[in-house]
């Protein structure tokens, strides 16, 4: 019977044992890829962050740590016979004695050893020979096969403990082993000196230099390089853009298994670039990446889910591809929160030049910078804001923001205060992490009663940095917070209503004030307001809504900078390197990204055919109407009734500018329509329609006043002489009775009438030849030269 314990014994070990190492392998493999999986239960806080008084039975929601107090009776009564299991367990380990556990655990250590390979000398003085670890060489002990003492650097190991004595040696490596491994590590090298140099500069010509460093790490098989320079050459980032070079390192990362070269290699498939294109293979390839943990690939197939692109239409599928991005970004907000993510149309710049693009000119931003130099505080504060954040042109600078806060801080402006309390408490390169010193900006701002200030002395409080916890006092200032519109005060304080912290648990607050989070954009205010949809908690479940919202969150990660990086270079006249760019982001769904691709495309970019430009520009202005956005619709109607990139259409057109005109109440989709009840295109002709949608085209916008009345007068002309046109001359007047509508001397009146203008017609003639002297005819002629008007004889 002791003999069975001690086997069960052996095997849940053994099976502890390769649970323990296939998860390690798991979490190794994610974090290379950095694309794990992370669900809102999972995230965790870095130890110095997390609350260390909390008893058993907390979890995370959005970076925060909360108690869990709502457990049903049966979910307690199960946690408590799975805890008298747990102790039954620990109880019958105790009977075992400490003899046997450890004689137990030699005996599966001793038969770990002799299921691992042996390793076995090849060549040297003991080919053959297993291979002794460890030995002895030059005074030094070896656990592992070494390359001291050769100049080829070959790896050798003694087969014998004390080599000096025994001289018994052989290689662990054949020589074409030995070459490939030296080799590899040499790309190793050059692959590292050219990220130190791409991640240490800014400047376009080093950054040139570090790619030419990859290029040969890549040209050597390394396999993180062959990505580097397979997405430069496909985008045109510091190399020449190369399609088809691009395309062939992605096949050869996709023969290795390289989740990122198959997403890429699918991506290739579905805007045939460089191949033909193929929706089947594109989701095959897509698949892959998403299996090997690729968060793109996985943003991919969630909008393809989402909007029936290659499969069926799939809300449940689109949800959980879309969760499981969402919580990798959710993860990645700190407390100074994301990058922004600047979304810029290229068709509204064209169409309105004057509109803010919500970019900052080069000259503003250095006259911000003079202003803040002169110790203007509040342009110290905005630049501050804008390096800190990122966006609107300007890059992400912790140094130069930190700068700014420092010196508004020091003139005594709370919101800078604030901000450098959120820094210290973040911690960066630039700011050291300091909870203390965090404490003391986050007290000064809030009792000068910034929000910012008492947002981050909640979250003092709430998680223990620097004081003690106190969820009373959180509470209290999250409430001074939100109650000033703060974002994180309203997400603070219903991350507090939703589990319970400190006020009793209510689903309503915690919706109220997620929503009003929301409202002011924070990330992962939709987030939770996306997890509280999929989950049916204090809402009725809405999958629509969820992936929606799950959707807006994961459009927020680090990809989205590549939204600024395809517009420079359009700016920069680069429009083939734009639009694969914005094709890239437009497979991740990205509405902006699709009516820019679709726009360049309109423009023939010569990346592609000329005869596929068209189709392609339709393609993506569908799916960025698809998505809301009006001037797409208003492109679809136009490509149907001209004709581009699909047959001439007009009831297509007609139905497209009609979605326009009811949907988004768009003013160029009205006139678009009185035009067409004008000319009957796809409609019955109807004139009466035509004025109507005309006027309505006025009332929306303006700007469309002037051709509304040039058309509406254009209307009347025609409506006239459709009038004229159909009525009878002659059968008018037959029917005219002059006694009747004049009386019966009509007659003797009109004489009368045409008598009086004759006379006064004879009479304006005889005046003008009394103002005409006699002597004019003698006057000597000017030669070539004629008479005023006013002077020249009556004819």
């Amino acid at each position: 019977m002791g003999r069975r314990a001690r086997l069960g014994l052996a095997l849940h070990f053994g099976l502890a044992l390769c649970l323990a190492a296939l998860w390690a392998g798991v979490l190794a493999a994610a974090d290379e890829e950095g694309n794990q999986d992370e669900s809102l239960e999972s995230k965790t806080l870095s130890a110095e962050d997390q609350v260390k008084d909390h008893s058993t039975g907390t979890r995370v929601v959005a970076g925060q740590i909360f108690l869990e107090s709502g457990k049903t009776d049966s979910q307690s009564k199960d946690e408590e016979n799975f805890h008298s299991q747990e102790e039954e367990k620990e109880i019958s380990l105790d009977e075992l004695n400490s003899l046997e556990m450890s004689n137990l655990l030699n005996k599966d250590l001793e038969e770990a050893e002799i299921q691992s390979p042996v390793l076995t000398a090849i060549g040297g003085t003991a080919d053959g020979e297993p291979c002794h670890f460890p030995f002895l060489f030059l005074e030094k002990e070896y656990a592992e096969c070494t390359a001291d003492g050769r100049e080829d650097g070959r790896l050798w190991c003694a087969t014998t403990y004390d080599y000096k004595k025994d001289q018994k040696w052989g290689f662990c490596e054949t020589e074409e082993q030995s070459n490939k491994r030296r080799q590899m590590q040499e790309a190793e090298d050059v692959y590292q000196t050219g990220m130190k140099i791409l991640n240490e500069s800014s400047k376009k010509a080093q950054k040139k230099e570090a790619y030419q460093y990859l290029l040969k790490a890549a040209d050597m098989n390394h396999t993180k390089a062959m990505e580097k320079v397979s997405y430069a050459l496909l985008f045109g980032d510091y190399l020449k853009q190369n399609i088809q070079s691009s395309k062939e390192l992605f096949e050869k990362l996709t023969e290795e298994g390289s989740p990122k070269g198959q997403m890429a290699l699918g991506f290739l498939y579905a805007s045939g670039l460089g191949v033909n294109s193929s929706q089947a293979k594109a989701l095959v390839y897509y698949t892959f990446g998403a299996l090997g943990g690729n968060l793109i690939a996985h943003m991919i197939l969630g909008y393809r889910y989402w909007a029936g692109i290659g499969v069926l239409q799939s809300c449940e599928s689109a949800l959980t591809h879309y969760r499981l991005v969402a919580n990798h970004v959710a993860s990645d907000i700190s407390l100074t929160g994301g990058t922004v993510v600047q979304r810029i149309r290229l068709a509204d710049e064209v169409e309105n030049p004057g509109m803010a693009s919500g970019m900052l000119e080069e000259d503003l931003i250095q006259y911000y910078q003079f202003l803040a130099e002169k110790g203007d505080v509040q342009a110290q504060v905005g630049l501050g804001q804008l390096h800190l954040h990122g966006g609107r042109g300007v890059e992400q600078n912790h140094q130069r923001a930190f700068e700014y806060f420092n010196q508004a801080a020091n003139a005594g402006n709370s919101h800078a205060m604030a901000f450098l309390g959120k820094m210290y408490s973040e911690g960066s390169d630039v700011v050291p992490q300091s909870n203390e010193t965090a404490l003391q900006y986050f007290k000064k701002a809030a009792d000068m009663g910034n929000p910012v200030g008492q947002s981050g002395l909640g979250m003092a409080y709430l998680y223990g940095r620097g004081v003690p916890v106190n969820y009373e006092l959180a509470l209290k200032y999250f409430q001074k917070a939100a109650e000033q519109g703060w974002v994180d005060g309203q997400l603070q304080l219903g991350s507090m209503y939703y589990n319970g912290i400190g006020v009793k648990r209510d689903y309503k607050q915690a919706l109220k004030y997620f929503n009003l989070a929301s409202q002011g954009g924070h990330i992962l205010a939709f987030y939770n307001l996306a997890q509280m949809h999929a989950t049916g908690t204090g809402v009725m479940r809405s999958c629509h809504t969820a992936v929606e919202l799950f959707k807006n969150v994961c459009e927020r990660g680090r990809w989205s900078e590549r939204l600024m990086t395809a517009y420079n270079s359009y700016k920069d006249g680069d429009s083939n390197s734009a639009v694969v760019q914005y094709l890239l982001l437009a497979e991740q769904g990205y509405e902006v990204a699709q009516s820019n691709a679709a726009f360049i495309l309109d423009q023939k970019a010569s990346i592609v055919g000329e005869n596929e430009t068209y189709p392609r520009a339709l393609l993506h202005w569908n799916r960025a109407a698809s998505q809301g956005y009006t001037v797409a619709r208003i492109k679809l109607g136009d490509y149907h009734f001209y004709g581009f990139g699909t047959d001439v259409d007009y009831e297509t057109a007609f139905i497209h500018y009609r979605l326009a005109s009811e949907q988004q109440h768009s003013a160029q989709a009205m006139f678009n329509l009185g035009y067409m009840h004008e000319k009957g295109l796809g409609i019955k002709q109807d004139i009466h329609l035509a004025k109507r949608f005309y006027d309505m085209a006025a009332e929306a916008s303006p700007d469309a006043q002037v051709p509304v009345f040039l058309a509406l007068c254009k209307l009347g002309v025609i409506y006239s002489l459709q009038y004229v046109r159909e009525i009878n001359i002659r059968e008018v007047f037959s029917h005219i009775d002059m006694d009747q509508l004049l009386g019966p001397e009509w007659d003797l009146y009109l004489m009368t009438i045409i008598a009086l203008l004759l006379g006064t017609i004879i009479a304006y003639r005889q005046r003008q030849h009394q103002a005409i002297p006699r002597a004019a005819g003698l006057r000597p002629a000017v030669p070539q030269q004629e008479p005023p008007p006013e002077h020249q004889p009556p004819q």
